[in-house]
This record gives structure tokens, C-alpha cells and sequence, in this order.
């Protein structure tokens, strides 16, 4: 993910720091002339990089922060607040007009994302504000992509106004006119985007933006372009006049200098950013939250906010009073584990957790792969079995296992977690079929349940040393033999 690097390298200096102790002028520089190296190689702006470290520099070496008995912390504090204001001191949004509908105009260059960004701009305020949009397909060079946008669309649950490959502009002012007349309060319009930016694309664009008289012209950024990312939101800035960024692709193993760079440099905000490929993976951009990732703190409210988006209430309340009159059983995991794979990829759910940053990705891919055999394994079990494992004998065992491409042995170890879960929830006086009283009773309500939902099910992953789990790896493994 995007500043994983930095931030291991931001702990690193951090690390240093702490074991100090008490802290020196030339403690403080030195440790700020690597803070300046891992910057520069995030790939975040030269003039950005300077301006930041001589601000944290000049904060730190003051006699408040020197003399005070936590002189580390205080720095790594400086560093989180200058981090705060080089991206925002607050989320910027979109300011919508007393009188719709509002009208966002999405520019950028080919392959940053733009027409599926539509879509999850358009699905987040169908769900979040409820409000009712209208994608206008106004890209009619690039190949198929009026109709990816008409399949974006449709699994967003938003219409999506067409009408072929004829001149935008003759477009965008029916798809306007469409939108009055059937009361739409949004209307999102997918631009056509060059490889380069050119005085054709610019022009049309300027064409549209008098047409449209957009509220706001979003500029698509692809953070993986690092630098250019920068020159890119300039150009598009001082031709067309923009007034927000969306950063995609802010879940690759980009640098992610862009994020740190773009307000600095252009002065405009970023509202929104792209995190995955699902329609589902899309934040509002909150600055004092990426600084606590960069620094390896975590993302509470985000992954909080996820899981409440997530998990339904009064599935949330069935489930509690299903638990706590019937018990804990299979069914409840696999329900459980659903509930986590909307919420996203294990990845991104682990990377807002407090100290997580230190888990590497293979380990959270093989993670991955293992809740995969999880699932596979539940729902290779009868609904019998899936009630009672206990009745689950070596002969069910080994026909689960072949059902589910796995091994007896990952099986095994399956129902040796879960009932090392049933054991653990039975000390807390969850799921034991009775009544409870005082503090037992409210952790048995539907909160204790979406904290349930909200933490990756690490602890029922089969053994990791287990490599039959997969006939794909029994295959691997017989090619090296020969």
C-alpha cells in the first residue's frame, strides 16, 4: 500500500529518537535529514520536502520540546501536525447548491481511473447523503467506455445517460436537460481523458465547462504517477480551473509523494480517494487521518466507520440474540466472515489497525488465501455440521476436506480455533443460553457483536505451514520433485 515504505522508514527514525531519551539540537537535525531522504524517495515534491522539514525542524528545537520529559513524543507529535496541514487541516467537501441539481464535471488524464471513480463517487452519495445521480457518459474516443460506465453504473444502481458516439457537447447538454426533467439532485459527467495533455482535450473540456457550468470539476489523479501527478493537477489547474483532486490507486505500491505534494503545489484539495478496485473501495480524504497511517498509527475511525456502513443493525441485533440464546456455531463464522470481506480486502482492514504497519505483505496475503480455505472448508460442512461441529467424525472430515480442496489437517485445525472461540466467548458469558446480568449482559448486545465483525478472523485460519491446504501448491510441489 501507498507510504508503506515511508512509514516503516518514519519508524525507523522514530525508533531512534525514543531510545535517546533526552534529545540534542543535532539529534533533532540528524533525525530530520532522514526524514528528508524518505520524503524524497516517497517521491514527494523537492520544494514540499524542504518547506516541511525546516517547519518540523524549527518546531522541535525549541526549549518547550528539548526540556520537556517526552521530547520523542513531542516531535513525532510536530511531525503529525505539519503532515495534517501539508495535506489539509480538514476534509474538504462538496458543497452542494441550494438549488439542484449539482453538477460535477471529472477530468483527467487516460488510465487514472476516471470512469469507474465516476461510479464510486456516484454510489457514495446515493448511499451515504441519499442523494439520486446521473452519470453522463461523455467519453466517446476511448474504446468501450461508454460501456464500462454503463456497467459501472449498474452495479452502483445509477443510471447512466448515453447517447453513443457523437459530439459531447451535444451530450452533456441533453444529459442536463434529462436530469431536470427526472428530478436528479446530482449529475456526475465522465470526460473523455488523452494519454497527454493536449490543446484538443483541453479545449473540449473548456467547451463542457461552459455548457455545464459545473459546481465543482474534479481532477482524477493517478497516485501512481508520483511527481507528474503534481505537473498533471497544474496543467488541468491552469487551463480548466479546478477545484478538487480524487487520487486513485492509493492502495498499490505507489510511493504516494502525490497525496503529500498535490495541495502544497496547486493549493487544491483532496476530497476523495480511490483505495481498490471494488466500488465499495473509495474514502472521503481526511488529512489528520493519512498522517496517523503514515506514522504507523492506525486508522480507527475509518475502519469504525467502515464496519458501521458495513453491518447492519438489526442484523447486528438478530445475530446478537441468536448468540446469546443458541450459542455460537458455524453459521455465525461464515456470517461473521462475510460481513469482513464487504468491509473490504484483509489488506486494508489490517493497515488501520494500531501497530499493523509492522506485518508484512506476504504475511497478510497468505493471511488472505487462509481465510479463503476458511470459508471453503464452512461451507463444505452440512447445515447439521455447521450447528453441531462436534458430530463431525474422520469420515466427514475427510469428505469436507475434498469438498473444499483443502486437506484433513486444515479441517482439523478449523474446528480446533472455533472451539477455542466458543471456550473464549463462554468466559465473557456470551452464547451460553442463558440469562445475564450487569456488564456480562451489555457486552452481549449488538455493539459487542460489530466489534466481533470488525476484527479479521486471523485466529480461525488454518496452520500456515500447512502447504496440502491447496491443490494448486500439491501441483507446485510435484513439478519441483521432477
Amino acid at each position: 500500500m501507498a507510504f508503506e515504505s515511508l512509514s516503516e522508514k518514519l519508524g525507523g527514525v522514530f525508533k531512534k529518537l525514543r531510545s535517546r531519551g533526552k534529545l540534542t539540537e543535532d539529534d533533532v537535525k540528524s533525525a530530520m535529514r532522514e526524514v528528508k531522504m524518505a520524503l524524497l524517495e516517497a517521491d514527494v515534491s523537492y520544494k514540499v520536502v524542504k518547506d516541511f522539514v525546516n517547519n518540523v525542524t524549527e518546531r522541535s528545537i525549541g526549549e518547550e520540546v528539548l526540556s520537556s520529559l517526552t521530547p520523542a513524543q513531542q516531535v513525532i507529535k510536530i511531525v503529525n501536525d505539519e503532515l495534517i496541514s501539508l495535506m489539509g487541516n480538514a476534509n474538504a467537501r462538496i458543497e452542494f447548491p441550494s438549488k439542484p441539481p449539482c453538477i460535477i464535471m471529472m477530468c483527467g488524464l487516460q488510465g487514472a481511473g476516471k470512469t469507474t471513480h465516476a461510479a464510486k463517487l456516484a454510489k457514495y452519495f446515493k448511499e451515504r447523503e441519499t442523494k439520486r445521480p446521473l452519470l453522463i457518459a461523455a467519453d466517446v474516443y476511448r474504446p468501450a467506455a461508454i460501456e464500462q460506465l454503463k456497467i459501472v453504473g449498474e452495479r452502483a444502481g445509477v443510471p447512466v445517460f448515453e447517447m453513443g458516439q457523437i459530439d459531447p457537447r451535444k451530450i452533456v447538454k441533453a444529459g442536463l436537460k434529462e436530469a431536470a426533467d427526472q428530478g436528479y439532485d446530482l449529475v456526475i459527467i465522465d470526460t473523455a481523458g488523452r494519454l497527454h495533455i493536449d490543446e484538443e482535450l483541453m479545449q473540449e473540456l473548456k467547451d463542457i465547462k461552459k455548457l455545464a457550468n459545473p459546481n465543482e470539476i474534479m481532477l482524477v489523479v493517478d497516485a501512481m504517477i508520483g511527481q507528474d501527478s503534481v505537473k498533471v493537477a497544474s496543467a488541468f489547474d491552469e487551463a480548466l480551473g479546478i477545484d478538487s483532486v480524487l487520487l486513485t490507486k492509493l492502495d498499490s505500491d505507489t510511493r504516494g509523494g502525490a497525496a503529500l505534494s498535490v495541495l502544497s503545489v496547486t493549493g487544491k484539495p483532496i476530497k476523495f480517494v480511490g483505495m481498490g478496485e471494488k466500488l465499495d473501495d473509495f474514502e472521503v480524504f481526511h488529512p489528520e487521518r493519512m498522517a496517523s497511517r503514515i506514522l504507523g498509527m492506525g486508522d480507527m475511525l475509518t475502519l469504525i466507520e467502515k464496519a458501521t456502513m458495513t453491518i447492519d443493525e438489526n442484523d447486528a441485533e438478530r445475530m446478537a440474540k441468536k448468540v446469546q440464546e443458541k450459542g455460537f456455531d458455524m453459521n455465525d463464522l461464515l456470517e461473521n466472515m462475510e460481513q469482513i470481506q464487504k468491509m473490504g480486502s484483509v489488506a486494508s482492514i489490517i493497515r488501520m489497525i494500531p501497530g499493523a504497519s509492522k506485518i508484512s505483505d506476504s504475511d497478510i496475503a497468505h493471511g488472505e488465501t487462509q481465510l479463503k480455505y476458511t470459508r471453503a472448508i464452512i461451507q463444505s460442512m452440512t447445515e447439521a455440521e455447521r450447528r453441531k461441529p462436534s458430530i463431525i467424525d474422520p469420515k466427514r472430515k475427510r469428505r469436507i476436506a475434498a469438498g473444499s480442496g483443502t486437506s484433513v489437517t486444515s479441517v482439523n485445525n478449523v474446528l480446533k480455533n472455533f472451539d477455542q472461540m466458543q471456550k473464549l466467548m463462554k468466559e465473557f458469558g456470551i452464547g451460553g443460553g442463558g440469562k445475564l446480568h450487569g456488564k456480562k449482559q451489555r457486552m452481549s448486545r449488538a455493539n459487542m457483536l460489530k466489534m466481533m465483525g470488525a476484527m479479521p478472523q486471523a485466529n480461525m485460519m488454518p496452520d500456515p505451514a500447512n502447504t496440502s491446504a491447496s491443490p494448486v501448491m500439491k501441483v507446485e510441489k510435484k513439478k519441483k520433485k521432477k
